[in-house]
C-alpha cells in the first residue's frame, strides 16, 4: 500500500503538462527538479538533484536529424521502476499529514491578512529549506562537501544515480562532421575570409599582436595607469591600462556599419534586427545603433575589458543584449572563418612546397563563455543568434536540436497566475523561464548552427553559474573538467548583481579556472595552436564584459583583480546624485547611525557587537514592538538568529530556506504583535517581495544590495487599523567603508558628509525629497 500511495501522490502533484512529459520521456521534467541556489560555499545539496536526474546533456541524447520531429514514446523506464521501490514509513506518512494540516491552518490565516502569500505558483522559486535532513538552524558552513559532477570533460553525461544504471554516450557523427572546423572549408562564393583579412580589422590587431615576456612581467608586476573621460550616453569612464600610457578615450559620435569590420551577413542582418530600440530622435547616420550601443560598441569592438554598472532589466537590458551578442557572434564568425580558409589554402598547397604557418586556434574549440542568470536568457540570446544569420526569409539557417531547446528553455504562461502583482523591475528580472542550472554548448559554422553541442565541439558556451560550477567540480572529485576554458576569448557576464542573490562563489571558483592549461590534449593540432595559448598567456588576450545594475565591491573585485587584458579596461563609473531615499512616500526619521571598524574583515564583527550593545537595547521594551530587522547577508542573519535564542528574545523569522508555511505563520504572528522581533532577510524578499504588514519600527543591520530596496521596505509602514498613525522609527547601521551603498540611498553629497562627520545623521523624509 505505501508503494502505491507514494506513486498516487507523485502524480497527483504533477500538472498536466509534467504528466506528458513523463509519459513521453520516462522522467519529469529539468525545469521541475528541486535545485537550491544556497549561499553555503561549496553545498552539496545544491548539487542533489543534477546527479539523480541531470537537467541536460552537453551532448544530444537523439540524433541531431531527429531534432525536428516527434520523439517516440518510450517504455516503463527506470524512473518508474524507481517510483515503485519507494516506501513510506508510518513516521513519514504522519510528518506528511501534520505538514499539510499545518500548511492549511497556514493558508487560511494567510487568507485575512492578503492573498499574496497563497499565489506561490508563478513566483520566483528561491532557495528553500533542505529536504535532506539539514536543519535551517544549524550555522552556515564553507565546508559542505560538493557531490561529484554528472557530466565528463566533453559535456557528455556518462552517469547517473546507480539506480538508474549507466547512461550511454551519444555520438553524432553526421553532425560532428558537419560542424568540424577541421574538415570543412570555407565557402568560395562567401567571400568573407578576404574581407576579415584587412590590416585594420579590430579581430586580427588583438588576436595577431605577439606580446614579449618582459611585457607579460610587467603586467603582472606594475600597477595599472587610469585616465578619465566624460562620454555622452555612457558618463564617467575610466580606462585603465599597464602596458599604454594614460590617455583620453572618445567615443564616436556616429558609427558606419561597414567601418566596424563586422562579417559579411552582420552588415545586412543587425539594422533589422535592432530597429525595434530605434527611435525617432536617432540620426539618421546611427540608424542601426542606439546611442547606448553604440558607445558600448565602440569599447567592445577595441577588445578592451568592460564594466558597465547600470544595466537593468526593466530598461536597458535587452538593448545592452543585443549589442554583446553582436560582437560575439562576430568574434566567433571570424575566427571560424579564418580557420576555414586556411583548410582550403593547406588543402590547394602543391606537393613538395613548404607549408604555411597556419596558427588560427587554441588549446580547444571554445572561444566565447556567456553567464546568464535564467534559462529564458539563454532563450532570448540564442534567438538574437538566429535572428542574427538570417539574411532573410528565404534564407533560413539550419538549427539542430531547436525543438528540444524551445521546450526546456521555454516557458507556458498558464504557469503563472495571472492575479500574481509584484513591482515592474521583479517582473522583467523573472520572466519566462527563471531555473537557474543549465549549461548549452553552441557550434556555429557557416550557415548553420548547431544547439547542445558537446562543449569540445562548441564555439559559445551560454550557462549560469551553478551550471557551470557542477561541471568544472571541486578539488579532489573524480569526475571534473575545466579544459573547455583553456582558450576563452571572450568572457560575458550578465546580470552579474543577480549572482550575489544566488551564490558568488560559483562566479569566484569560474574565474579561478578559466584560462588554465588544460590537461588533456583533446584531439588538437598542435601545429595550428596560436603562440599565446602554448605559452599559457591567454588570460591576457581574454576579453571580459562585466554587466551589472549596480557597483558592488565583490564585482568590482572580479574586474580589478581576474581581468588581465592587455588592451586595458573601461570602466563606467557613475556617482547618484540623489539616492533611493527620495523615494520613500511615508513620514519617517532615518537615523544613520556609524560604526567604527579598522578593516574591512573586521567590521563584520564591529557591527554585530555595535547592535547588541547599542542598538538593541533600545528595542527591548515591550513600547516598541513590532520591530523588523532587515538582514542583507545570510551569515549575519544566522548569528543574530542564534544570538536572539540565546537571549530568549521574543522574535520570529523568515529567510530563504523558510517554509511556506512558516512564513504565513510568521507574518500573522508579527502583525498581531505575538512576536515583537521580526528577523527578515534580504534574499527572501528579492525571491517573494511580499509585503510585511505590520512594521512600526524598522532596522537596516546593513545597508541593502540593491537600492531601491530601502525605499520599498520604508514604504511597508502604513498607518494602523484605526486610521491613526503610529510612531515609526528607522535606524540603518553604516561604516566608512559602506560608501557606494550609502550614496546610492542618500546621494553622493550626503554620503561625503556623513563619511567626515563621526556623529549620527538623523533625516527626515516628507515624500518630497
Amino acid at each position: 500500500m505505501g508503494k502505491r500511495r507514494a506513486g498516487r501522490q507523485l502524480l497527483r502533484s504533477l500538472s498536466k503538462r509534467q504528466k506528458k512529459h513523463l509519459r513521453e520521456f520516462g522522467e519529469e521534467h529539468p525545469f521541475y527538479d528541486k535545485v537550491f541556489t544556497c549561499c553555503f560555499i561549496g553545498c552539496s545539496w545544491c548539487c542533489w538533484t543534477m546527479v539523480c536526474f541531470p537537467f541536460q546533456s552537453e551532448d544530444s541524447d537523439k540524433s541531431s536529424a531527429e531534432s525536428d520531429s516527434e520523439t517516440e514514446v518510450e517504455q516503463v523506464s527506470g524512473y518508474h521502476k524507481l517510483l515503485a521501490t519507494l516506501k513510506t514509513s508510518p513516521e513519514s506518512e504522519s510528518e506528511e499529514e501534520e505538514d499539510e494540516s499545518e500548511s492549511e491552518e497556514a493558508e487560511d490565516s494567510e487568507a485575512e491578512m492578503d492573498s499574496e502569500g497563497s499565489q506561490e505558483t508563478g513566483e520566483a522559486e528561491g532557495p528553500e529549506e533542505d529536504k535532506n535532513g539539514v536543519p535551517e538552524e544549524e550555522e552556515a558552513t564553507d565546508t559542505a562537501e560538493q557531490m561529484p559532477s554528472q557530466e565528463q570533460a566533453d559535456g557528455k553525461d556518462t552517469s547517473c544515480d546507480p539506480r538508474h544504471g549507466v547512461i550511454e554516450e551519444f555520438t553524432d557523427v553526421k553532425h560532428e562532421s558537419e560542424f568540424s572546423l577541421e574538415t570543412n572549408f570555407m565557402e568560395e562564393e562567401s567571400g568573407d575570409c578576404n574581407a576579415d583579412r584587412t590590416d585594420n580589422n579590430p579581430f586580427k590587431q588583438h588576436m595577431d599582436k605577439e606580446l614579449e615576456e618582459k611585457e607579460i612581467e610587467k603586467m603582472s608586476t606594475l600597477p595599472k595607469t587610469s585616465s578619465q573621460s566624460q562620454w555622452p550616453r555612457l558618463g564617467q569612464v575610466i580606462f585603465s591600462s599597464t602596458l599604454e600610457k594614460p590617455k583620453t578615450l572618445k567615443a564616436d559620435k556616429e558609427v558606419d556599419v561597414k567601418q566596424l569590420h563586422l562579417h559579411k551577413p552582420l552588415e545586412s542582418t543587425w539594422p533589422k534586427v535592432n530597429k525595434p530600440f530605434q527611435s525617432a530622435v536617432d540620426k539618421p547616420s546611427d540608424c542601426c545603433f542606439t546611442p547606448l550601443q553604440r558607445e558600448l560598441f565602440c569599447v567592445m569592438n577595441s577588445y578592451r575589458d568592460l564594466f558597465y554598472p547600470e544595466s537593468s532589466a526593466l530598461t536597458n537590458g535587452e538593448e545592452i543584449r543585443h549589442a554583446y551578442c553582436l560582437h560575439a557572434l562576430n568574434h566567433v564568425l571570424k575566427a571560424n572563418a579564418q580557420v576555414l580558409s586556411n583548410n582550403a589554402r593547406r588543402r590547394d598547397r602543391k606537393p613538395g612546397t613548404d607549408p604555411d604557418d597556419h596558427r588560427d586556434q587554441g588549446l580547444t574549440r571554445p572561444k566565447v563563455l556567456m553567464i546568464v542568470p535564467f534559462r529564458e536568457c539563454a532563450l532570448r540570446i540564442v534567438h538574437i543568434f538566429i535572428s542574427l544569420l538570417e539574411v532573410n526569409d528565404k534564407k533560413k539557417i539550419d538549427v539542430s536540436n531547436k525543438k528540444r531547446f524551445k521546450g526546456e528553455f521555454g516557458s507556458d504562461p498558464e504557469e503563472k497566475p495571472p492575479n500574481l502583482k509584484r513591482p515592474e523591475d521583479y517582473e522583467a528580472v523573472f520572466a519566462g523561464n527563471i531555473d537557474d542550472h543549465f549549461r548549452i554548448g553552441v557550434a556555429i559554422l557557416q550557415r548553420s548552427m548547431r544547439l547542445y553541442a558537446p562543449f569540445y565541439s562548441s564555439d559559445i558556451i551560454i550557462a549560469s553559474p551553478l551550471g557551470i560550477r557542477t561541471v568544472i567540480g571541486a578539488e579532489g572529485e573524480k569526475k571534473r573538467d575545466f579544459d573547455f576554458l583553456s582558450s576563452i576569448e571572450i568572457l560575458i557576464i550578465d546580470q552579474a548583481d543577480i549572482y550575489l542573490m544566488q551564490n558568488w562563489e560559483h562566479v569566484l571558483h569560474l574565474m579561478k579556472h578559466i584560462n588554465l592549461l588544460p590537461l588533456d590534449s583533446h584531439g588538437v593540432d598542435f601545429s595550428r595552436v596560436r603562440m599565446l595559448n602554448l605559452n599559457n598567456w591567454s588570460r591576457y588576450y581574454r576579453q571580459t564584459l562585466l554587466f551589472s545594475a549596480l557597483q558592488d565591491p565583490q564585482i568590482n573585485s572580479v574586474f580589478n583583480k581576474h581581468c588581465f587584458n592587455y588592451a586595458g579596461q573601461v570602466a563606467v563609473r557613475n556617482v547618484p546624485l540623489t539616492g533611493s531615499i527620495s523615494h520613500v512616500v511615508v513620514q519617517l526619521p532615518h537615523v544613520f547611525r556609524r560604526l567604527e571598524a579598522d578593516s574591512v574583515t573586521s567590521v563584520i564583527d564591529a557591527r554585530f557587537q555595535f547592535f547588541i550593545d547599542k542598538v538593541l537595547p533600545e528595542y527591548r521594551d515591550a513600547i516598541m514592538s513590532h520591530t523588523l530587522v532587515y538582514v542583507p547577508s545570510y551569515f549575519d542573519y544566522v548569528r543574530l538568529r542564534n544570538y536572539f535564542k540565546k537571549e530568549d528574545l521574543n522574535f520570529t523569522y523568515i529567510c530563504e530556506y523558510t517554509k511556506k508555511a512558516a512564513v504565513c505563520r510568521a507574518r500573522r504572528f508579527f502583525l498581531k504583535g505575538e512576536k515583537q522581533f521580526l528577523l527578515f532577510t534580504e534574499r527572501f524578499h528579492f525571491y517573494k517581495r511580499y509585503s510585511i504588514k505590520g512594521i512600526r519600527n524598522l532596522i537596516f543591520y546593513e545597508l541593502p544590495t540593491y537600492p531601491h530596496f530601502y525605499s520599498e521596505i520604508c514604504n511597508m509602514l502604513k498607518a494602523t487599523d484605526n486610521g491613526v498613525d503610529a510612531t515609526w522609527t528607522c535606524t540603518v547601521l553604516y561604516s566608512k567603508y559602506d560608501a557606494q551603498k550609502l550614496a546610492a540611498v542618500v546621494g553622493i553629497d550626503r554620503t561625503a558628509q556623513m563619511l567626515q562627520s563621526k556623529k549620527n545623521v538623523h533625516l527626515f523624509v516628507t515624500g518630497e525629497n
